[in-house]
């Protein structure tokens, strides 16, 4: 009887792409090496530059990649104009006070920005969709004496002036973000860049809104509505937990299926990985172990659906003496890096 022949051997199973440390820091070079030190090897980058100009060439965009990959960092992502402030100071504001002559021309600067990032060898791009910016009341005590920043609704003031948007109802913020998402989506897709959309910080009541705003994106219903404008895969979430955290009732019972949602959607391109104590409405942002979301079980859950992206500090607490945060900022990088050394090693 002849020997039975080996069986071949299965291929081995390659290693599953895992997120990594990231941080929207300042990219200068000195913190570059900072963040060297630290392990943080992917970033998103500062703002290039307010309107498209020579920094935003595609010469000018190849540069920085270059410089922040001599650092031994890769440039994973490229802040728009587009950011959280107010609308006053936001760089573009034509694209959010509707139908005005500006809205056309900002946008068509966007999709150049896109263009010449694919060129540059930059995939991914953030930004806002904001007219409020991000609304706080006064700060609070948090541990140690630091200034945890705070939001209570009932705090704000009741009767505040219109903003310069005017009344903004759900209707017409819908019909401005979904007049951007059509045009700029389609050239994305050809370019193959992924844009990540901020949600609106914090959300507010649907029935009342803040200043005559109603922040459509405040919420997750809103959220799921907009990943839905334009079915591609390069129209996604910069997913910050913290800001999702905001809109739900009990965000320590309720964020893991959130995450959820949007992750086995292949939806969520970024995440600011910062933790609240409170709920909708009523809220402080807190270091990452000292708030109500369990941080080790959310970092599970990015591991469950196979997200594979940076996880960033994001709106630090505030320390006597700690200028411009960089201590805050060390101590959430240590955390975030423990923590996704963690899960790295669970099977």
């Amino acid at each position: 009887m002849s020997a039975a022949a080996p069986q071949a051997k299965p291929a081995p199973t390659p290693p599953r792409a895992m997120m990594k440390a990231g941080t929207q820091h300042d990219s200068s070079d000195d913190v570059l090496r900072v963040l060297a030190a630290f392990g943080v090897e992917h970033i998103c980058s500062t703002l290039p530059s307010t309107k498209l100009d020579e920094h935003w060439s595609a010469e000018g965009l190849t540069r920085l990649r270059e410089r922040v990959e001599s650092h031994g960092i890769k440039l994973d992502m490229v802040p728009l104009p587009m950011s959280s402030n107010y609308i006053t100071s936001m760089e573009t504001p034509g694209i959010m006070l509707g139908k005005s002559p500006e809205r056309g021309r900002e946008i068509d600067g966007i999709c150049q920005m896109i263009r010449n990032a694919a060129s540059a060898g930059i995939p991914a791009l953030k930004y806002n969709l904001s007219i409020l910016g991000v609304v706080r009341t006064e700060p609070t005590r948090g541990r140690g004496g630091c200034q945890y920043s705070t939001f209570v609704y009932d705090r704000a003031r009741q009767d505040p002036p219109l903003t310069e948007a005017g009344l903004v109802s759900q209707d017409d913020y819908w019909e401005r973000i979904t007049y951007f998402v059509e045009r700029v989506i389609p050239v994305a897709e050809e370019y193959k860049v992924k844009m990540a959309c901020h949600p609106h910080d914090p959300g507010m009541p649907r029935d009342k809104g803040f200043r005559g705003v109603h922040t459509v994106l405040g919420s997750v219903d809103g959220l799921k509505r907009f990943i839905d404008i334009h079915p591609s895969s390069y129209h996604g979430l910069n997913f910050c937990q913290g800001t999702v955290s905001e809109m739900l009732q009990d965000p320590g019972r309720e964020i893991f299926d959130v995450i959820r949602y949007f992750g086995t959607r292949r939806k969520i391109f970024n995440v600011h990985f910062r933790n609240i104590r409170g709920h909708f409405l009523n809220f402080q942002e807190t270091f990452p172990d000292d708030g109500d979301v369990n941080m080790i079980a959310a970092m599970r859950v990015y591991k469950e659906v196979g997200y594979d992206g940076m996880i960033m500090p994001d709106h630090v607490p505030k320390i006597a003496g700690d200028t411009d945060g960089h201590q805050a900022f060390a101590f959430a990088f240590g955390y975030i890096q423990a923590l996704i050394q963690l899960v790295r090693q669970e099977t």
